[in-house]
């Protein structure tokens, strides 16, 4: 949520950030409850003062022994008016914070303006595109072929877009998401955390999933649960309504969970697969941090996400998304790509962004400011660390071979029982 002082004082700017990002969001009509609200609350600090010199009056004619009811009959319809003028506050209050909850984040000056993807600019690539001697296949076919993917059957128990992951498909995705688990808690000192897999309403409008998301989410009947979008959602909120000491910053969380979307709007060639499923495995990173670190650690918690992709031998590519792509919540956002060879092109693995305070406000997480002595709010930052099944489906791809093999990459043979491929039996 953005300081609805900067939007009252900055009102062109915030104007100016959402023609970028090729959205609306009534800023007239926010500034036009602003000034009635300011209003109001003049009318009843007036009133609070007028009660107050009534009060003492009323104090001083007892001490006199002197006759009271006239003004004591002022303070009743002065009470009379505060209760009506403290329900207009609340009700503008409310209406308020619910257009405050429809504008998106600020954007970083180095953001590049643009429409949608097509506009995000390439940073850096890493890796070698595999070349094959033969008609590479895509990871559907080659995980059937081995056995270890099964579509049909996730099917028949769940519908559409589900996966279920066979025999050493199965172990491949534990393989992945511990091998991720070990590098982000023993290499780069990320705290790890178990988090419900169920959220409720608070939790999901401190993380800025609602109301922007809410046709996304799966929603449990007749309560105000959510299933996870993404571990983000609990781990951005452990701190939620807390003062935080300057000195615990930064806070590392790391978290393994599934994920639940419904995807609402997605069609074409990510419908097959396990591109983007209704439910999929996810390795997470959160920093909340002080809002002077929040730029240096954005490049920081790219680069562990960047770490996995390495270590895997996968080729990727880092992008900077245009202000018409960054997502709702973020400040600054940069994707890593891995190669697919069946598309021949990159497809998203892992976001990284900086959403600078604008889910510290919505959450109400603060920290004391040594400095100043007061309470500011933090920063707060995340990662995929990676996306399990877009890692797993990467692997199949890049390192598929001929006889219909896949390469196990190196680093995941220890968390398979030493083994060097996935063959056909």
């Amino acid at each position: 949520m953005l300081d609805i002082k900067y939007i009252r004082e900055h009102r062109n700017d915030v104007l100016n950030m959402l023609r970028a990002r090729r959205t609306e969001a009534d800023i007239e009509q926010l500034m036009r409850f602003d000034g009635r609200y300011r209003e109001l609350l003049q009318n009843q600090q007036n009133l609070q003062n007028e009660r107050n010199t009534l009060s003492k009056e009323i104090g001083q004619r007892k001490k006199e022994r002197k006759d009271s009811n006239d003004i004591q009959m002022k303070v009743v319809a002065i009470n009379e008016q505060l209760t009506a003028l403290n329900s207009d506050v609340d009700e503008i209050k409310q209406q308020i914070t619910t257009l405050m909850l429809t504008i998106p984040n600020l954007l970083s000056r180095d953001v590049p303006e643009g429409d949608n993807e097509n506009q995000n600019i390439e940073i850096r690539k890493w890796g070698t595109i595999p070349s094959f001697d033969f008609p590479p296949k895509d990871h559907i076919e080659i995980g059937e072929l081995l056995g270890i993917v099964d579509m049909k059957r996730a099917a028949k128990i769940a519908g559409a877009r589900f996966a279920l992951l066979r025999n050493w498909g199965a172990r491949l995705e534990w393989a992945l998401i511990n091998f991720m688990r070990d590098i982000h808690v023993k290499e780069h000192g990320y705290n790890e955390i178990i988090p419900p897999f169920i959220v409720n309403k608070e939790a999901l409008i401190g993380a800025s999933q609602l109301p922007k998301f809410e046709e996304d989410l799966f929603h449990l009947q007749n309560t105000d649960l959510y299933l996870v979008p993404t571990a983000e959602v609990p781990l951005v909120n452990v701190y939620q309504s807390e003062i935080i000491k300057a000195s615990a910053l930064p806070i590392k969380f790391m978290a393994y969970t599934p994920c639940f979307r419904s995807e609402a709007g997605s069609y074409g060639k990510d419908v097959r697969g396990l591109i983007r499923l209704h439910q999929f495995n996810k390795v997470e990173l959160v920093q909340i941090v002080h809002p002077q670190q929040s730029e240096a650690i954005h490049e920081e918690i790219t680069r562990h996400a960047e770490t996995i992709l390495q270590k895997l031998e996968l080729p990727y590519r880092v992008v900077t998304l245009s202000s018409g792509d960054v997502g709702f919540g973020s400040y600054k956002t940069y994707d890593l790509e891995v190669w697919l060879p069946s598309q021949e092109t990159y497809r998203e693995i892992s976001s990284s962004s900086n959403c600078i305070d604008f889910q510290a406000r919505r959450a109400k997480i603060r920290f004391k400011n040594s400095e100043t002595g007061k309470n500011e709010y933090v920063h707060t930052l995340n990662a995929s660390g990676l996306a399990v099944g877009r890692t797993f489906l990467a692997i199949l791809e890049n390192y598929q071979q001929k006889d219909g093999s896949v390469i196990i990459p190196t680093v995941l043979r220890p968390y398979l029982d030493g083994l060097e491929r996935l063959q056909r039996k």
